[in-house]
């Protein structure tokens, strides 16, 4: 049998080429888009080139480009008079097409050397990181409503880090073998599943659905990838990429759909090996229960990996740094407009501080700018993604302006004739377990509850018991021995705990990033892990000297 540990240690290229076993993969670095300099003035013609024009994205099946009769557009948040994009929904017999497609090229791409697989993932990422930069930052951009910054750090540089160190983890991953004993070896082979992976990307994040569907296909799975259709213009360019990069034909379908007969038609297939998702609590448990029921029809039981958001807090003791509280909750709580699922939404604040830290907090809000990213670089953020998150966001508004229990002291506004704008809100509650500290809001809206300082210890169960969700939060204290209380009354908080630090941020391979309760199932993408959550392992045990007799020697 030919030695699979053998012939691992090759050479690769990817941020540069190394030997097997010395090979180094390092973060991308973010570009500031400074006046007058490269970066800017190419995304500031990329911009312009995108400026008032329809994109027309059609299904990929393969190499077939299909148009259905179910015409969408995907319109720009903070202009939604500009239709980004047209696209079109796969219907169920289109998907089926799909899936037949996938699974007929499925063992082919599944036999393929792993290091080969990963060179085209290195590619992606030069290429995203060199020529297609720009492109895809001011899709991003336009589409989904960033910042320079905010494209920046999400399209180019965590993309690129997806891309390049999961592809490095993908072949670390051979590194890990069984040992061999006297007259045998033993080898792991890392296999893909057996079937299709379903990826459902959501809109806040580029770099969210290029991981989404393309780990799994890294590993040697078929994936069908449902992109949000708010983020299609920047999904497709990142589909196109990859295929530009040396992916072949049928390993990821790209098909944009209607999310439940996305659903239906992907959980009724005896061939679903996997669902990777990130969206909202309700449409994860939906998926999980329809593969519930449909137990009994698979080959296999599949794989269910979920990040689903949060309600994510700031907890503040009176031994905190005030001036780093501030800018870490300002950041925090407002960039994107608050919608990344690690936004810190609840803040506990004792009252010893409180009066400082307000009047920092509304100092820091009298500056911030709401706008459009394109037109003024200068914005701190821009509209809300849609009509639906505009309508949900200002229902949490109406909420602060009549509860008595709440007072809203900076912001409060909102308004959507041209784009989804929404202020930056700041309240204050009297009821800790008032509705808005406890359901996620997804928009620029932070609650705080003031506290007596010396209930610390209260406050901390009372962060670990309010919300149904444990996915980012962050504890500001110089005390050490509060910070260690805090640690262990909040271990099960979150899946990503900072100390003395904003509770957003998370970069790939420092950070990996996930949560558990609600919040979903913890698979910290970004890690080295991740990529064996989309494997199948078989082991294979070779014996060299053969069995000669089926007696024991104690059997005399």
């Amino acid at each position: 049998m030919l030695r699979l540990k053998s012939a691992l240690c090759q050479s690769w290229r990817s941020f540069r080429t190394f030997p097997c076993g010395a090979m180094e993969v390092r973060n991308e670095p973010v570009l500031e888009f400074q006046e007058r300099s490269k970066e800017r003035a190419e995304l500031e013609k990329a911009l312009q080139d995108l400026k008032g024009k329809t994109e027309e994205i059609p299904c990929v099946i393969g190499d077939e480009y299909v148009w259905t009769k179910d015409i969408q557009y995907q319109m720009s948040p903070f202009n939604h008079s500009h239709k980004v994009a047209k696209f079109c929904y796969a219907d169920k017999d289109l998907l089926n097409k799909a899936i037949l497609a996938s699974l007929a090229a499925r063992r082919e791409w599944d036999l393929k050397p792993v290091t080969d697989r990963a060179q085209i993932f290195f590619k992606a990422a030069e290429m995203i990181s060199g020529p297609k930069r720009a492109e895809v930052l001011a899709k991003t951009m336009i589409g989904q409503g960033k910042t320079v910054i905010q494209a920046e750090i999400d399209a180019a540089a965590e993309l690129i880090d997806f891309f390049r160190f999961n592809a490095k983890h993908a072949i670390d991953l051979q590194q890990q073998q069984p040992l061999d004993s006297d007259g045998s070896t033993n080898t792991m082979l890392y296999r893909g599943l057996e079937g299709f992976v379903a990826a459902i990307s959501p809109f806040n994040f580029t770099a969210i659905g290029g991981n989404l569907a393309g780990t799994p296909a890294m590993m040697g799975n078929v994936v069908l990838w449902k992109p949000s259709d708010t983020a299609m213009s920047a999904s497709y360019a990142v589909y196109k990429i990859l295929r530009e990069s040396g992916l072949p034909s049928n390993i990821i379908q790209f098909v944009p759909a209607n999310g439940p007969v996305f659903g239906d038609t992907i959980t009724a297939s005896e061939h679903l090996a996997g669902i990777n998702f990130t969206g909202s609590v309700p449409t994860f448990k939906h998926l999980w229960k329809q593969v519930a029921q449909n137990l009994d029809n698979y080959k296999n039981f599949p794989r269910v990996a979920g990040e689903c958001g949060g309600k994510n807090f700031h907890f503040v003791h009176r031994s905190a740094d005030v001036h780093s509280v501030v800018m870490g909750t300002i950041r925090s709580a407002f960039e994107y407009g608050g919608q990344k699922c690690s936004a810190c939404s609840r803040m506990y604040v004792p009252d010893s501080l409180w009066p400082c830290i307000k009047q920092e907090l509304l100092a820091v809000h009298k500056q911030i700018i709401v706008g459009d990213p394109v037109e003024n670089f200068g914005i701190f953020f821009s509209a809300v993604i849609d009509d639906k998150s505009f309508s949900r966001i200002k229902g949490w508004l109406d909420h602060a302006q009549t509860s008595p229990n709440l007072t809203v002291i900076a912001g409060g506004n909102c308004d959507d004739k041209k784009g989804y704008y929404v202020e930056p809100t700041i309240i204050e509650t009297k009821d800790p377990q008032d509705k808005i500290m406890t359901e996620e809001i997804f928009g620029p809206v932070l609650t705080i509850y003031v506290y007596p300082e010396n209930d610390y210890k209260k406050v901390l169960d009372l962060i670990d018991n309010t919300s149904p969700y444990a996915l980012t939060g962050a504890v500001f204290a110089q005390d050490k021995a509060v910070l260690d209380e805090a640690a262990k009354t909040l271990r099960n908080a979150a899946g990503n705990y900072y100390v003395n630090d904003k509770s957003t941020g998370s970069i790939v391979a420092q950070q990996p990033f996930g949560g558990s309760r609600a919040s979903g199932t913890n698979d910290k993408p970004g890690g080295p892990h991740y990529v064996l959550r989309w494997t199948s392992p078989q082991v294979v045990k070779e014996t060299h000297v053969p069995l000669r007799d089926w007696k024991y020697n104690y059997m005399g």
